[in-house]
């Protein structure tokens, strides 16, 4: 009886492969991720627990290339801008400013609308244009 352990061979679980499939994975995901919805704007919305929402009144305020104030379209003189805007706001006190301003336009003018909005508790969002 030959009772000589057999020498088996030496086995070996090749992991170069997943390392790279690992890495390929990684890649995409970071690439699929940054690609879903690049120009999307984080909000904290607030929640309703009946499940309708409430449109919000909004008004247009405009700053031209040459320093021309609109509300809703219509031209305004800067110093009157804070009661026109007042008045709106007595009509719907949950309203939104958009504002709209040439890209020439200083942020001096920006902050001046700013201050009107702060003033008045009046929610503002700068409007933009997407990139091409």
């Amino acid at each position: 009886m030959n009772l000589k352990k057999r020498h088996r061979g030496h086995v070996e679980v090749h992991t170069s492969a997943l390392n790279d499939i690992m890495f390929f994975l990684l890649l995409f995901f970071l690439l699929a991720s940054a690609v879903v919805n690049p120009n999307v704007v984080k909000l904290l919305l607030p929640r309703s627990s009946s499940g309708q929402s409430i449109p919000t009144k909004k008004i247009n305020v405009s700053i031209s290339e040459d320093l021309k104030y609109s509300v809703e379209n219509k031209e305004v003189a800067f110093d009157q801008l804070f009661a026109v805007i007042e008045s709106y706001q007595k009509a719907s006190p949950d309203m939104t400013i958009i504002l709209s301003a040439d890209k020439s336009t200083t942020v001096q003018n920006l902050v001046d609308i700013t201050d009107i909005a702060n003033k008045l508790q009046v929610k503002l969002v700068l409007a933009t244009e997407s990139k091409k």
